[in-house]
């Protein structure tokens, strides 16, 4: 047993590799900046907004389904990245450890593919705040407030990480903040103590608790998938972090349940106040759309209240838009760093920003722009979901594999599993079910567009990324002839800090900080 003490860590430098990135990113985030940021970042317009897509497609039910079975996934998963992130935590994440524990040219799919994955996500925000400020007003077309919060969030983007991390954490609290009213006035208005009438689960029995039977619950794995996108941010974020030996466990921990809380409250409570078929909510068909936190808020007379609501998820797309940037620039300045992508996209400035990397990532969101083609809103947000959706079954399937190719290697080259900081829950079950889920759900995502009559444009959309990702990764394999690695050959040393368990300090878990922790 190797023993450190608190602040100190075993990194062994591999100058040798060419594709180790060089470490110029600043580690100022703190603890309470990770586990904001992880949650913060996800708890945006796309939960918002989107909440009342799942609504429409799966009825109440079925949505609170499909999001709770994501749910599931979404734990496993994060234990499978947190038992490496704590152990490595480097920049690249599960890209690098991709690289290192199975493949390079496994590491270059995933790498593109997550950047793709969180542009379309950054696009979706664009879209989603121009959708809810038009509540609004008409007069301002939607293409010139989507250009201007394009210049707003890069201005936002360039300031060093602590600046970004002290911002987003209270952006982030405020977006807390604001789902628990919307949670308590949700309640008062389904019991009649505001409004004029008691609704209780009246939705639930018409028009129903599910849209669609099993096809809508279908429809909806997707958009959750594409929702919960961003719990693996964490893992992202240890690279700049003072102390991942602490902040990584503690924000996988508490992320999953705030994630459960807000999540499945969001979905719940719109359920019970809102019907799956209100011609208010965003659909394929739609030409307008509302957030269903400010349509229930609305139907219940609660006008300025559902102003303020509106006017708080606009602040918290500059949550989410930064997270967003955050990710897309990090992971493809790794890229660049590692000869996976262009050179100068590796590039920092002084103070540790790729601000190359940030204006790349924030020019190729202007494909939000195709919300302004034929279709109206709710077709180009479908198609963003669902371009994103299947592309994070893919992300968390690699991690699953990555993990149980790191204990491979620890087992080979004869690493206790109890030095490690940070331990994955009921594995090797966890990560085999992880990795299967998401295999499962990346085939069955997309299948309502093959009931007849075959929906030519929506399967091109739920599975294109599919044979996309694989081109990646052989396209590179045999450009940069790589080979699969072996257990025995892997490089688990790198970035690698091993702690002296007696001297972490054990958390309070009386019943105030577990409740404490939840809210923040």
């Amino acid at each position: 047993m190797i023993e450190l003490h608190e602040n100190q860590s075993i990194i062994h430098p591999d100058i040798s590799n060419p594709d180790r990135p060089n470490e110029k990113l600043k580690r100022e985030l703190k603890s309470r900046h990770i586990t904001m940021i992880a949650i913060g970042g996800i708890i945006g317009p796309g939960l918002l907004v989107g909440s009342g897509t799942a609504l429409a497609y799966a009825g109440p039910a079925g949505a609170l389904i499909a999001f709770s079975a994501t749910g599931i996934i979404v734990f496993f998963v994060m234990q499978s990245l947190g038992e490496i992130s704590t152990t490595i935590p480097v920049s690249g994440a599960f890209i690098d450890f991709a690289g290192r524990f199975c493949d390079p040219a496994l590491s270059f799919a995933l790498g593109w593919i997550y950047w793709y994955l969180w542009i379309t996500i950054l696009a979706n925000e664009y879209n989603a705040i121009s959708i809810v400020i038009m509540y609004w007003t008409q007069i301002i077309p939607q293409w010139a407030w989507i250009i201007l919060w394009w210049f707003i969030f890069l201005l936002l983007s360039l300031v060093g990480v602590l600046v970004y991390g002290e911002i987003e954490f209270w952006l982030s609290l405020m977006k807390i903040l604001a789902i628990l009213i919307y949670f308590v006035l949700a309640i008062l208005i389904d019991l009649g103590v505001i409004g004029s009438n008691y609704i209780g689960l009246q939705f639930w029995k018409n028009p129903g608790s599910f849209a669609d039977g099993i096809h809508g619950v279908a429809k909806v794995f997707v958009i959750a998938g594409s929702l919960y996108s961003g719990v693996e941010m964490v893992g992202v974020t240890a690279g700049e972090c003072q102390n991942p030996q602490r902040a990584v466990p503690r924000a996988i921990k508490q992320v999953f349940w705030r994630i459960v809380v807000f999540y499945l409250g969001t979905i719940f409570f719109i359920g019970l106040l809102i019907p799956y078929n209100s011609p208010h909510l965003l659909s394929a068909q739609s030409k307008t759309a509302v957030s269903p936190l400010t349509i229930s808020l609305q139907n219940a007379g609660i006008r300025l209240a559902a102003h303020m609501i509106n006017g708080l998820i606009v602040l918290s797309v500059i949550s989410a838009g930064m997270s967003s940037i955050y990710i897309t620039s990090r992971t493809v300045c790794y890229l660049g760093q590692t000869r996976r992508a262009p050179k100068f996209l590796g590039t920092t400035s002084k103070h540790g920003v790729p601000w190359c990397a940030i204006l790349f990532s924030n020019f190729f969101a202007c494909i939000c722009f195709i919300n302004q083609s034929a279709g109206g809103v709710g077709t180009a947000f479908t198609y963003l979901i669902n371009l994103s959706g299947v592309s994070t079954f893919i992300v968390w399937a690699v991690i699953c594999v990555t993990h149980i190719q790191f204990r491979r290697g620890l087992k080979a080259q004869g690493v206790n599993v109890n030095e490690l900081p940070f331990r994955a829950l009921w594995y090797p079950y966890g990560a085999y079910f992880g990795l299967g889920s998401n295999i499962f759900l990346i085939f069955f995502q997309g299948y309502t567009s093959m009931i007849p009559p075959f929906d030519i444009a929506n399967f091109v959309v739920s599975y294109i990324l599919i044979p996309v990702f694989l081109l990646l990764f052989f396209i590179y394999k045999f450009w940069r002839k790589t080979q699969w690695v072996k257990p025995s050959q892997m490089d688990i040393r790198t970035g690698r800090r091993l702690l002296n368990e007696d001297k972490i300090e054990k958390e309070n878990t009386n019943l105030w900080s577990r409740i404490r922790a939840i809210i923040c």
